[in-house]
């Protein structure tokens, strides 16, 4: 199966054979939760629903949800399965069913539908949760030792709805173990994948840490397209899938590095790869690269991408071409018609910020290398916050950047400096805000803007409105500073100025 025709057996497992509603992904920028930045789970848009804000459209309901995470950045590229973007499968009951259907559900897509062996599949549940061991037990071929109780198997965020979980893993072979004897689900190497996750909300968590039962108990799974594909595909990494090889495949011939031979250059290939995805996506939905929000979590990962490129030895622009890579991978797929849709709006903004990049990413970089160098020299291990600082306020360099590059030379960014110049820096700019007198603006509304118009050849134009220091005026002189209106201008502010 291919990853495209595993979303879809997924969805059309639950849809059509449990009686799901199947929903589109949502957007990655939330909607109506000034709690999230940008979606980061499966469950995150339906929040509402299990907390009983609002009715569900239906008791249940499948997904598959775009999702992207950036709080262990570093690790992409560096790991089999660290991403920044990934799609979670879910199926999702609202008081409806409960664990006598997920478990038997999960273990039927799993075993009949994905066609997974049977023997090489592992569960872990809550200690207490007796209920969800012999429900386990009962599935057909079901090995009976395979259920492993772990404390870590309660999903509880503070108060409110809570419950305990149970975690589907398989084993992919002694070869991908570390090789100690206490090796097991739970183990941190790569032998033990965790593919599959129920959450089983039951309790409501008080504020005095008691558990009462939910009247409407709820179901709320996530299963990671990608992992999932990974191992159906025979692959070992989820680079090396079909949602991802493809992008590394084109880094490559860009570069002229073959995958697989330089370590070091594959995690630079992956992380292209991982983070053109991401930023394909997440313009996709509407967002666009800034200096503050989800805009910076956007260019943060596209800035990335340009560096890891020049690593490679890329010199010209080349994210592009990265993002066709990316439309050829979804093109077919459900949910992903936008994104061929907006295929040459994506590329645009894309090549805007790249080419805005490459300056910065060229001085920032002589100047850090000096300072790198300078540091090794004197036998110190932390660059001054006043220097990174001067790269960030005067080349654009982000301070991320700086500490990532840092930590590749055993070196360290002396953080606590840094902010104190950022502070500073406020300082200065709150005190110049409050000496500048606001433009004051007069009312306006009796302008019919309908004969207002934007013409790039324009060349002379009638004033249809001037005012000084808030207020409307018929002249202005040397000396004077002034609105003014014009009924045609050549000037437009594209894509935010």
């Amino acid at each position: 199966m291919t990853g495209n025709e595993l979303r879809e057996a997924y969805l059309q497992f639950f849809a059509e054979k449990k009686g799901h509603l199947r929903l589109p992904s949502f957007s990655l920028i939330p909607q109506d939760d000034p709690t999230l930045l940008l979606i980061g789970a499966g469950m995150a848009p339906l929040k509402p629903f299990f907390t009983g804000k609002m009715k569900p459209p239906r008791t249940r309901v499948t997904t598959s949800q775009r999702c992207v995470r950036t709080g262990d950045i570093e690790n992409v590229g560096r790991t089999a399965r660290h991403q920044t973007y990934f799609e979670m499968l879910g199926n999702f009951s609202f008081g409806d069913y409960f664990k006598g259907e997920a478990i038997p559900w999960a273990w039927e897509f799993l075993t009949e539908v994905v066609e997974l062996p049977k023997d090489k599949l592992w569960v872990t549940v809550y200690p207490d949760d007796d209920e969800a061991i012999e429900i386990w037990k009962s599935q057909p071929g079901f090995p009976q030792d395979h259920v492993v109780k772990l404390d870590d198997n309660f999903w509880e965020i503070g108060p409110g709805p809570c419950g305990p979980d149970s975690e589907i893993y398989i084993d992919l072979g002694p070869e991908r173990g570390c090789g100690k004897p206490t090796c097991g689900v739970g183990c941190d190497c790569d032998r033990y994948l965790e593919i599959w996750n129920l959450v089983f909300t039951q309790y409501d968590r008080q504020e005095d840490g008691s558990y009462k039962d939910l009247a409407h108990k709820n179901i709320d799974t996530g299963c990671g397209l990608e992992r999932l594909a990974s191992v159906v595909q025979g692959k070992k990494t989820n680079f090396e899938t079909d949602l991802l090889y493809p992008i590394i495949e084109y880094a490559s011939k860009v570069s002229g590095v073959k995958y697989g031979e330089d370590e070091a250059k594959d995690v630079s290939l992956k992380v292209i790869a991982d983070h053109a995805r991401s930023m394909a996506i997440m313009i996709m939905d509407g967002i666009l690269p800034s200096n503050e929000g989800r805009g910076y979590v956007l260019r943060r990962i596209l800035r990335r991408a340009i560096r890891h490129g020049r690593m490679l030895g890329i010199t010209g622009k080349f994210l592009e071409g990265a993002v066709d890579a990316v439309v050829e991978i979804y093109k077919d797929a459900s949910d992903f018609g936008e994104l061929v849709a907006k295929h040459d709006y994506i590329k645009k903004v894309i090549s805007i910020e790249e080419d805005r990049f490459a300056a910065t990413l060229n001085q920032g970089m002589d100047l850090l290398n000096k300072e790198i160098d300078e540091l090794k020299a004197a036998g110190k291990k932390a660059l001054p916050g006043e220097i990174g600082f001067r790269l960030y306020d005067t080349f654009g360099f982000p301070w991320e950047l700086t500490e990532e590059i840092l930590h590749e030379q055993g070196l360290d960014l002396d953080k606590d400096g840094f902010d104190k110049a950022m502070e500073e820096q406020r300082q200065r700019a709150r005190a110049a805000r409050a000496a500048n007198i606001r433009v004051q603006v007069p009312d306006l509304s009796g302008i019919d803007v309908s004969k207002l118009a934007v013409d790039p050849e324009a060349k002379e134009s009638k004033v249809v409105a001037i005012w000084k220091d808030g207020k409307l005026a018929s002249e202005i002189h040397d000396g004077e500073e002034a609105g003014i209106i014009l009924e045609k201008t050549p000037f437009y502010a594209e894509g935010g100025g």
